[in-house]
């Protein structure tokens, strides 16, 4: 064989084999299109086969009372399509990224509690990567005592993950926790993909979902807020925007001293944005406290309906008032407080304030920021805590609720513990939460089991008129009954008599003023 056919015959050689490499990294792509099973042991093997545990349990059919649901079809007209990212494989090298989630693996750490809570809190973390518009492919937990100071995870557990990135064809890696920058660049380092935190998912979600002016700034506000820290640069962004000798910096008088990085400027005008929307946010709120006002002068009473993520907030306001607000099987699927008005069985009117739903470990960012929205729990009369009776842990769901409840000033309002989704829960925990909660309602928003329960309930708990009086109205003045008959007042005896009409009546102290010189008694 001469040299020239030896060296076609090594370049043939050297085709077939890249083919064969070829066809395998297709083979392995496919394999990894498929889902993998999660690692906290041996009896559990399916935890995120399909859909996440916490949005695959229930039916996602509506009611009458949803309405058309148009905000639905127009939020699922755009969604992310999966396998079209163009993420680097080692994103190390980028500076400033946007969330983009499609391929995810969970980490978390099991520190406290039982195994069973480790697992419930991945599985919302499942749930969550899959409202933000990912795949979640695997998850692991590790029995750590404390985090990791250097890699969150430890260098063992770290370099196990990155196996396991690297053999499911994942993009990005979801942690369990909020990450400080540094263990989130070490982490990065080490598995050679995107890694991300429990807080940075949740403000991803919030900045999806929000539509109102008002919401888009404090979301706005609250992912400026986590962002800030977590600046970083290198290289060219390093430099300088003048600085130096006039003569070798040439930027002229005033210029003079070491100048300013970009990295600072970044944070600079950070600051600035985070400045201007806190004044508009706080533009904003006069328009919303002066409709609290209005109603608080015509002293209508306020319920507000609070409770975890994905609950059934808005399926219940739905069903009392056919508000026809939007209905996801998602978590965080409303972000904007709706409110309606509504009135008991006797007339008496009051409010339905649909808010933002919490989950735990809610980030602090969003607190302050959507501060301004959870007013409308604090100024409330009656709190309608609602809670997924078929969840895994909902003990844990209202002690999360009540934390966050804590923090606005509104544990001292009156609650009425609705369990939610009774259709599907089970009755033993049902039964273990009535018996630990002292007023409590069990209802299916899809169904409509207990509503009229409920509705008795709130109109047993809201603030009723409390000053009874005895008038005699002259028949020229028929003004005054029907503000007796339009107004938050309660009739409970009426009789026409010669001179007038004979009312016992129960009114509030601003009415009851005006009909102090009809009183027979004084």
């Amino acid at each position: 064989m001469t040299n020239s056919e030896s060296h076609e015959h090594d370049s043939a050689s050297m085709d077939d084999a890249q083919i064969q490499a070829a066809i395998d990294r297709i083979l392995e792509a496919d394999e990894a299109q498929s889902p993998q099973v999660q690692h906290f042991g041996e009896e559990d093997t399916s935890i995120f086969s399909g859909q996440a545990t916490a949005l695959n349990r229930f039916s996602t059919g509506f009611t009458q009372y949803d309405g058309d649901q148009d905000d639905l079809a127009e939020r699922r007209a755009l969604r992310r399509v999966a396998g079209l990212s163009t993420e680097l494989e080692d994103v190390t090298e980028v500076e400033y990224r946007q969330l983009r989630l499609e391929r995810v693996v969970l980490a978390g750490i099991w520190s406290e509690g039982t195994v069973t809570d480790a697992e419930n809190s991945l599985r919302e973390l499942a749930a969550l990567a899959e409202t933000a518009g990912s795949e979640v492919l695997d998850g692991v937990v590790q029995r750590r005592s404390k985090p990791d100071p250097s890699t969150f995870l430890g260098s063992g557990k770290a370099e196990e993950l990155r196996g396991i990135v690297a053999s499911t064809g994942a993009d990005t890696v979801v942690v369990d926790a909020e990450l400080a920058p540094s263990q989130r660049r070490a982490l990065e380092d080490i598995v050679k993909v995107k890694v991300i935190d429990r807080t940075s998912l949740i403000l991803d979600i919030f900045a999806q979902h929000a539509k109102s002016r008002e919401g888009k700034a404090q979301v706005e506000l609250a992912q400026l807020e986590y962002l800030l820290p977590r600046l970083r640069g290198w290289g060219e962004s390093m430099s300088r925007q003048a600085g130096g000798r006039v003569g070798a910096a040439g930027g002229g008088i005033g210029s003079r001293g070491p100048g300013e990085t970009k990295i600072e400027m970044d944070r600079r005008r950070i600051r600035d944005r985070m400045a201007k929307l806190r004044r508009e946010i706080k533009a904003m709120k006069p328009a919303r406290e002066a409709k609290r006002a209005n109603r608080k002068r015509n002293e209508v009473p306020a319920v507000a309906i609070a409770g975890y993520t994905n609950a059934g907030k808005s399926s219940l306001l739905n069903r009392l008032t056919n508000a026809g607000v939007l209905v996801e099987n998602a978590l965080f699927a409303t972000l904007d407080p709706t409110v309606r008005q509504s009135s008991t069985e006797d007339g008496l009117t009051y409010t339905l304030a649909d808010t933002v739903g919490f989950v735990s470990n809610l980030p602090t960012q969003l607190v302050e920021a959507f501060r301004s929205t959870l007013e409308e729990i604090a100024d409330s009369d009656l709190i309608l805590h609602v809670v997924d009776a078929s969840h895994p842990d909902p003990e844990g769901q209202i002690q999360a609720v009540r934390t966050v409840l804590g923090e606005v000033d509104a544990l001292n309002i009156p609650e009425i513990i609705v369990l939610n989704k009774a259709d599907v829960a089970d009755p033993f925990v049902i039964e273990r939460i009535r018996n630990r909660e002292s007023n409590t309602s069990v209802v299916s928003a899809h169904t409509g089991e207990g509503i009229e329960e409920l509705l008795e309930k709130i109109s047993s708990s809201i603030p009723r008129p409390g000053i009874q009086l005895e008038v005699l109205i002259p028949y020229n003045r028929g003004d005054l009954i029907a503000k007796l008959h339009q107004s938050e007042s309660e009739i409970l005896e009426s009789e026409h008599l010669d001179n007038g009409t004979r009312l016992i009546v129960k009114v509030r102290d601003s009415l009851a003023a005006e009909l102090e010189t009809f009183n027979i008694h004084g």
